[in-house]
């Protein structure tokens, strides 16, 4: 269902606080996107069982145990990554929508789609130079510091989880375009509307 524009009504071009979305607009959860909230979940939870056995165990016998430290910086890099692709697929990033708000609808759509093509450019090269970075630790054999692991096991998930990202992006990005035509095409039959 679209608006006279042809914008989708799930589009979150209206300024946030809007209530002129449905409540049944949602789209029903894939299962890849609840894969992805599982392992955020996941990363999340053992940070947390990570931090608290960390200071309990601090408080009860001045011991630290800073070596878990690499674990909770490698699981919260995935966490991030894993919610922006979550972010992206549900249309929930973080945006400055001031301006855009301010925009006509049909302008709204070419504004989103120029902010997720510089999107695609940045986690295109984070994907790059992710390999590049991890390719380079494989190959001359870096470990980590506290644990002594070959830092590439951690540094992979990267350019993996920026793939995953950018798969995400392209996916918005083309259901941005399909709407913009579909709008169009709609707004200007040259055949009496019958197709």
């Amino acid at each position: 269902m679209s608006d006279r524009d042809g914008i989708p009504l799930e589009f979150d071009g209206e300024p946030h606080g809007s209530q002129e979305r449905e409540p049944d607009a949602q789209k029903p959860k894939a299962p890849w996107l609840k894969i992805e909230e599982a392992i955020a979940a996941l990363a999340m939870g053992l940070i947390c069982l990570i931090s608290l056995a960390n200071v309990v165990v601090r408080y009860l016998t001045d011991v630290s145990f800073a070596f878990t430290e690499e674990f909770s910086v490698f699981l919260l890099v995935v966490m991030t990554l894993v919610g922006a692709s979550i972010a992206f697929a549900r249309n929930e990033h973080i945006r400055i929508t001031f301006f855009l708000e301010r925009f006509p609808r049909p302008l709204r759509i070419v504004v989103e789609l120029l902010i997720l093509a510089i999107t695609t450019l940045l986690f295109a090269m984070i994907m790059y130079y992710g390999a590049t970075f991890t390719f380079d630790e494989y190959q001359y054999g870096e470990i980590s510091a506290g644990l002594g692991y070959p830092s590439w096991i951690y540094s992979i998930w990267l350019p993996l989880l920026s793939l995953v990202i950018l798969f995400r992006v392209i996916e918005h990005a083309w259901r941005l375009a399909r709407s913009r035509r579909a709008g169009n095409a709609g707004s200007h039959p040259q055949d009496g509307g019958a197709k």
